[in-house]
């Protein structure tokens, strides 16, 4: 048993490194303190090109099928036409009076047999189509295929029960008006119910036909009435051409002869109609009976046992095109368009069998390519189904997911996204999936709603949220549906309230991976609406820094969920993206024991391999929020961490943001504080090493810091430093041009080594006099120059939301390059 939840256990781990390490190559190496190329066009994964292969439709299989049957039935009914005015009007009209008696009988009975079974068959399918609908409405189901197979009987009628008629909708509709002012709950979602009352055509003439009239059944009684009408067709057909009893022809007697061809043709006409219909019988039960074709092409479909009613509905409805139009009208069917016509049904029926197939069709890896650019283009069928999301009544519990499912693989496609998103009071009927256990807003009048709600326990309210919060995920992918996603009044506080993680949930190895899931969602939806650019994204980190419980329940997660380092590190970058505003970081550091959590993150040497991105995301988060924040820097020195972050410096892990921490600690904490940050001396041997044998990202951090600390040194101070460090102050210097040599250009990769070097080459030069001539000896005022000539505005920012720069550094580099270059020439 500890063998197998040890194995379980070491499972879980690696998926979770596995995870972070998608999630670190998916963002890359940048971060805000670099500018990022086109953050707005943010593609979900499912926005890929497909390279699968082309796959059959599997219905094609049945719309064939009927177009082979249509071919008999319109044969057969081709040759009955032909037969019945064959016998009308060359029989009966021309030899009514010659003919035998027997022969009169036969042709009679004939037609009486011909037309019953051309009565059963032209009736048959209906009753078909109403086999496919639930039980409990097989009494109004089958009095409409009775009315349609009856419509003299319904018009003569109809005229007495009129009035009744008129009666009972007047009493209808009396009794629902005293219902609703009883109460203004009444049924769940009883707004959206459409109110029910009979019109004369619908008045049932039997009160209990659901127990005399089964579809089933009567299809049933069709269908044998057809072959037996098709097979005594064929005995008495038979047996006239057999024993060709018509009666002697004498000689010279043409009439007598003519009467004998005209029967002959008509018994022969009547013979292969039969025969025809016959053999059509007996391919229909080749099919579908022996081959199974309903079955197969079911299980092509991955419909699974329910989805037979769904195949049965629309193989009926191919036939009865192929037959009613032309034959190939059934061809032109498919599936997808099929489901999407019944959607738009107002029978439930019709609408769960749509919702069905398109959910199985959406979520295929074989058909959803097809299927959902079907859907994307329909935009009825796409109104449809968000308007299905509002639908809360438990019986239609069933559609309201499919329509959830089918729009959570629809919004995966960028185009469609933007067609959803486009829809009015979409992002409303989307907040309505959402069920949070606690409420953050709402009026009264959802109380109402929400004790109904309670009442169905068995109503899936997880598998609810979870699709809503992965279809707002998916939203988020596109700029302007994070603006839509704040602006939807209390959606924001609902997903924040998703985010709500407590001790017991975070530490409870049993804990259902469905409400770490539910956090992890919301987290990555917060994520994706805290890094929007612009002035969008500017009023989301505020709506959401300002809901109270964010930062709270973000503190929770930092505290208690060592046991899940992907909701740590989206957490954190949550931090980290509010940070951008001024307000935000202020509330982050005000709140009680995020500082302190950070920093037992970032700086805990015993937090196993599979959490280092977590440390790294919390460095970063600290190094914004002492980023231009007084108060911050105060609140971290009193943390007492500054002697390990000067250790840190040497861990290849943590010296990057480390160092950016130490900077931002001597550049905004202030004056009161230089004492503080004595401490920090003990850096520079660490940082003069690093800015010698390390580049790029590491030597600019290291420059910055250097910049910085020698400010808390006397001369001699630093001469120490730099003879503990092993390096002479020319050879810095000589670093700092070939800093600047390198760069000639600005870089996106490190934008503020130039304003660093030039910092540091300032600070040397009021140092010492004598490093004014090391530089002018190393060429610093041609390289000097060369910076004035190519300055950019890339330069002139501490971080970035995306291309656009912010916190605009107080000093130019034009103004340092200036102070450098007087320098130079003074001496």
């Amino acid at each position: 048993m500890d063998r197998g939840r040890s194995l379980k256990d070491d499972g879980g781990v690696r998926l979770q490194i596995n995870e972070l390490r998608k999630l670190s190559e998916t963002c890359g190496s940048n971060t805000i303190f670099e500018p990022q190329s086109s953050p707005e066009n943010r593609e979900s994964s499912a926005e890929s090109i497909s390279s699968a292969s082309v796959v059959r439709a599997p219905e094609k299989k049945l719309t064939l099928f009927a177009l082979r049957l249509s071919i008999f039935e319109k044969s057969a009914t081709g040759l009955g036409t032909l037969g019945f005015i064959w016998a009308t009007v060359v029989l009966l009209g021309g030899f009514a009076i010659t003919l035998d008696e027997t022969d009169f009988w036969f042709i009679t009975v004939i037609l009486l047999i011909e037309g019953t079974r051309i009565f059963s068959r032209s009736h048959e399918l209906e009753w078909q189509h109403q086999a496919t609908w639930s039980i409990t409405d097989a009494g109004i189901n089958s009095f409409r295929a009775v009315r349609s197979s009856s419509h003299i009987l319904i018009r003569a009628v109809k005229k007495i029960f009129y009035p009744l008629s008129l009666i009972r909708k007047q009493t209808q509709n009396t009794r629902e008006i005293a219902q609703v002012d009883r109460s203004q709950v009444g049924r769940w979602n009883q707004a959206r119910a459409p109110t029910r009352t009979w019109i004369p055509s619908d008045v049932p003439l039997l009160p209990y036909g659901q127990w005399v009239f089964l579809s089933r059944n009567i299809s049933k009684v069709l269908y044998w009435l057809q072959l037996l009408s098709a097979t005594a067709c064929v005995v008495l057909s038979s047996m006239k051409l057999i024993k060709h009893n018509y009666g002697e022809v004498q000689k010279g007697d043409t009439d007598k002869r003519n009467r004998q061809s005209a029967l002959n043709i008509f018994y022969a006409l009547a013979l292969a109609e039969a025969l025809l219909f016959l053999m059509e019988k007996a391919y229909w039960e080749y099919k579908v009976i022996y081959c199974k074709l309903l079955e197969e092409v079911n299980r092509e479909c991955e419909f699974g046992p329910t989805g037979i009613i769904s195949i049965k509905r629309f193989f009926y409805d191919a036939y009865s095109r192929c037959v009613v139009g032309s034959i190939f009208d059934g061809l032109k069917m498919d599936i997808v368009t099929f489901a999407m016509d019944l959607l738009a049904s107002n029978s439930p029926d019709e609408q769960l069998i749509g919702a069905r197939i398109l959910r199985q069709f959406a979520i295929s890896e074989r058909y959803s390519d097809d299927t959902l650019q079907k859907i994307g283009i329909n935009l009825s069928a796409v109104e449809r189904l968000v308007e299905m999301l509002n639908w809360k009544d438990p019986q239609e519990e069933e559609i309201r997911k499919s329509a959830a499912e089918v729009l959570s693989k629809l919004v995966g496609k960028k185009q469609n996204c933007l067609r959803v998103a486009g829809i009015p009071g979409a992002m409303e009927s989307i907040s309505s999936l959402l069920q949070t256990n606690r409420s953050s807003g709402g009026g009264a009048d959802e109380i109402g709603e929400k004790n109904l709600i309670l009442d169905h326990v068995n109503y899936s309210f997880w598998t609810f949220n979870h699709l809503g919060l992965l279809i707002l995920k998916k939203l988020a992918c596109d700029h302007d549906n994070c603006g839509k996603i704040g602006n939807t009044r209390g959606l924001l506080p609902k997903i924040i309230d998703f985010t709500h993680a407590g001790e017991k949930l975070l530490r409870d190895e049993n804990v259902a991976p469905s409400q770490i899931l539910t956090v992890k969602r919301s987290l990555q939806l917060v994520k994706m609406l805290t890094s929007t650019t612009g002035a969008t994204g500017k009023h989301l980190r505020k709506e959401i820094s300002e809901v109270v419980f964010t930062i709270s329940n973000i503190r929770y997660i930092l505290i208690y969920g060592e046991k899940h380092p992907m909701l740590q590190k989206l957490s954190i970058e949550i931090l980290t993206n509010l940070a951008l505003e001024e307000e935000a970081t202020e509330r982050i550091g005000g709140t009680g024991g995020v500082l302190k959590e950070l920093f037992n993150i970032f700086l805990n040497q015993e937090m196993p391999e599979r959490q280092n991105l977590v440390r790294r995301a919390a460095g970063e988060a600290l190094a914004m929020l002492a980023l231009e924040s007084r108060a911050n820097c105060h609140r971290i020195l009193k943390l007492q961490a500054l002697e390990r972050l000067v250790e840190a410096l040497e861990d290849p892990l943590l010296r990057v943001n480390a160092a950016r921490i130490l900077r931002n600690l001597c550049t905004y904490s202030g004056a009161e504080c230089f004492y503080q940050l004595k401490g920090v001396i003990a850096a520079a041997p660490t940082v003069l090493k690093t800015i010698m044998s390390e580049e790029n990202k590491l030597q600019e951090v290291m420059v910055g810091l250097a910049a910085q600390v020698f400010k808390h040194m006397t001369s001699e101070e630093s001469s120490i430093m730099f003879d503990r460090a092993g390096i002479k102050e020319e050879e810095l210097a000589k670093a700092l041009v070939q800093i600047l040599q390198k760069y000639y250009h600005p870089s996106a990769k490190v934008p503020r080594i130039r304003r660093f070097a030039i910092e540091l080459a300032i600070w040397m030069m009021h140092d010492k006099a004598k490093n004014v001539y090391i530089f002018n000896g190393l060429g610093m005022e041609k390289e000097l120059e060369g910076v004035l000539e190519t300055t950019a505005e890339l330069e002139s920012f501490n971080i970035f939301s995306g291309t656009v720069g912010l916190s605009r550094h107080s000093t130019t580099i034009h103004s340092l390059v200036e102070t450098a270059l007087k320098l130079l020439r003074e001496s």
